[in-house]
């Protein structure tokens, strides 16, 4: 009886250190935090490690420029965004910028390299929307089956009314934009293809976004001066160049301007 006592209470307190051992492996695995991405993308344009605006002479960005978001070279040397909501603004504000720079320089250009293929009667990118007040009004690519505007003021109705709702929407949210960042919303109706899935992708395309969207900026801001100046679409221009760079360039133009249009 003694020796079966001795047996049964050995196993019992060898159930009772397994069950012990059992629940402090228990209480680990709650303490210990499951491994996540941060909120700071694992890629070399983020975080503080990533490329500055003079590289190794930049020294210490400011302290809210940390690198959590993309196109973040550390300058701000006027403190512009050191209030968070201000920050959060401009932020906002330089992407839709950027975005509609995009869309503009492609739009600038494109009637240029297109007017060989397409009967388009003004291919000049400011000269181009004059074409409405004309007789047989503005006809999209010189197609009237395409687009064709005829009235000015619907027109300017038609793109306040579309516009301002897109607008209002992407800032409100609702239905289809419920839960969504309102600077990258992505979903089946923002990114039907899919392009952002990948969250390792997504972090590198919100770069070559606005890396893309700062030149596109810079590159319309040329196109203005051009025409100014010239009187020419910037595809003529630089056709003019290259057919003869010591005659057509900057410096030429600069010593003999007469504005004009």
């Amino acid at each position: 009886l003694v020796s079966l006592f001795t047996m049964a209470l050995s196993m019992k307190k060898q159930v009772f250190a397994a069950t012990s051992r059992k629940q402090v492996v228990v209480q680990a695995r709650r303490t210990v935090a499951k491994p996540s991405k941060s909120s700071t993308p694992d890629s070399q344009w983020y975080g503080p490690d990533r490329p500055l605006y003079l590289g190794a002479f930049t020294g210490e960005p400011p302290a809210y420029l940390t690198g959590e978001f993309p196109g973040d070279y550390g300058w701000d040397t006027a403190g512009l965004s050191a209030d968070p909501e201000t920050f959060r603004r401009y932020r906002a504000l330089e992407l839709i910028h950027a975005r509609w720079a995009l869309l503009g320089a492609l739009g600038i250009v494109t009637p240029e390299l297109l007017k060989d293929s397409f009967p388009i009667k003004e291919p000049v990118w400011f000269k181009a929307g004059a074409q409405i007040f004309s007789d047989g009004g503005l006809d999209y690519l010189g197609n009237p089956n395409l687009v064709h505007a005829q009235s000015i003021i619907a027109t300017l109705a038609i793109q306040v009314i579309l516009m301002g709702a897109i607008e209002g929407y992407r800032v409100n949210g609702g239905p289809l934009g419920e839960g969504l960042d309102s600077l990258y919303p992505g979903g089946d109706y923002f990114d039907p293809l899919g392009l952002a899935d990948d969250p390792d992708t997504f972090a590198e395309l919100k770069v070559k976004e606005i890396k893309n969207g700062r030149l596109a900026m810079f590159s319309n801001f040329g196109f203005f001066v051009q025409a100014i100046v010239t009187g020419k679409g910037p595809i003529e221009n630089l056709s003019d160049h290259l057919a003869d760079p010591g005659k057509n360039n900057a410096f030429a133009y600069a010593t003999k301007f007469t504005p004009g249009l």
